[in-house]
């Protein structure tokens, strides 16, 4: 017999209702035993009241005795640990035979939870500790091989082009598995934290983002008003950063790209060329198709930004320039690149 059978057989439909009605039905008698005794004087009246108060304590009792189930699940709820989750707590075959059914069934359905939460937690961890390794040895092989293809000499132009196609091809599926690898992480799983200045970590994106973009008509500038650092992870930053340039990158198509540092914010907008009277066609062409250009590095940026508190803002104006704002509400004096002493 298998145990959904064996847990109907066990388990009777409203057990609970039929043991509180009891409960307070025999309350109920004893209470009318004792006024009666009271007003024929069969009893005095200090012994009625007194009568009176143990039989509501034990009707209490009684009652509270019945919510014993129910407390044992909330606490095993309030136990669970992530870290050493044990689904087998809730299994209903715990139970004790005079459970009531709908209490089995709360039992079953937070069993169910647990298994599938616990086996969530397995997948996590196997995929970043084998993602990490597995798919970052291979990228790091073909950087390295690429490095070397282009300083060869007696590549034609058509090689040369290829190996820059493979270089920026690596370089973004090298970024993309680092943001997957920060989104796959439990929000509650710290993260290496460092306290860095968000200007370097950005002219370092800005100088890797040149070299991928050889050969394309955009120019990346960066303004720096301000400066200010950050008590984070600077790889979550830099991927950060990098889905917003290769967004800004992809809707411009031409002309360039400003990332600015202000006080307590960065900013990333793109800006299409002046027209001429000879290209302003070329430029509309351009200009048209990124417009609403909004895929899949911004879906990831935004999912950083709320994973660490960093707001993200989006605008579009006429023309096709878009604005992407990040601000960081705990942005530090770039001064303070130590920790504190405890």
């Amino acid at each position: 017999m298998n145990s959904r059978v064996s847990n109907a057989i066990t388990f009777r439909t409203g057990a609970f209702k039929r043991r509180i009605a009891w409960v307070f039905g025999l309350q109920f008698v004893a209470l009318l035993i004792i006024g009666a005794m009271g007003i024929f004087n069969v009893a005095p009246w200090e012994a009625v009241i007194v009568l009176i108060l143990i039989t509501t304590v034990l009707a209490c009792l009684a009652a509270q005795h019945e919510w014993v189930q129910i407390r044992s699940l909330a606490r095993l709820m309030a136990g669970w640990n992530d870290a050493r989750p044990d689904p087998e707590a809730f299994h209903p075959q715990r139970l004790s035979r005079r459970t009531d059914a709908d209490v089995a069934s709360l039992a079953r359905g937070l069993h169910g939870f647990a298994t599938r939460i616990a086996g969530y937690g397995q997948r996590e961890r196997n995929f970043t500790r084998d993602a990490s390794h597995e798919l970052r040895s291979p990228l790091t092989v073909i950087r390295m091989s690429v490095d070397m293809l282009v300083d060869e000499q007696g590549l034609s132009d058509f090689g040369s082009r290829s190996v820059r196609r493979i270089k920026r091809a690596s370089r973004e599926l090298e970024m993309l598995v680092e943001a997957l690898l920060v989104l796959a992480r439990d929000a509650g799983t710290p993260v290496d934290t460092e306290r860095f200045v968000v200007n370097d970590v950005l002219q370092g994106e800005l100088q890797a983002a040149r070299e991928m973009l050889c050969g394309r008509p955009i120019e990346l500038r960066l303004e720096q008003p301000a400066t200010f650092a950050l008590d984070s992870s600077p790889r979550v930053f830099s991927v950060l950063c990098w889905q917003l340039l290769r967004n800004a990158c992809q809707q411009a198509e031409r002309g360039s790209v400003v990332v600015s540092v202000e006080p307590g914010m960065v900013s990333v907008r793109n800006l299409a060329p002046a027209k001429g009277a000879g290209d302003a066609d070329a430029v509309a062409d351009a200009g048209a198709p990124g417009a609403d250009r909004h895929g899949f590095e911004l879906a990831i940026a935004r999912q950083i930004s709320d994973r660490f508190g960093w707001p993200l803002e989006l605008q579009t104006h006429a023309g096709g320039e878009s604005i992407a704002r990040i601000r960081f509400p705990d942005a530090l004096p770039a001064g303070a690149t130590s920790r504190p002493a405890p």
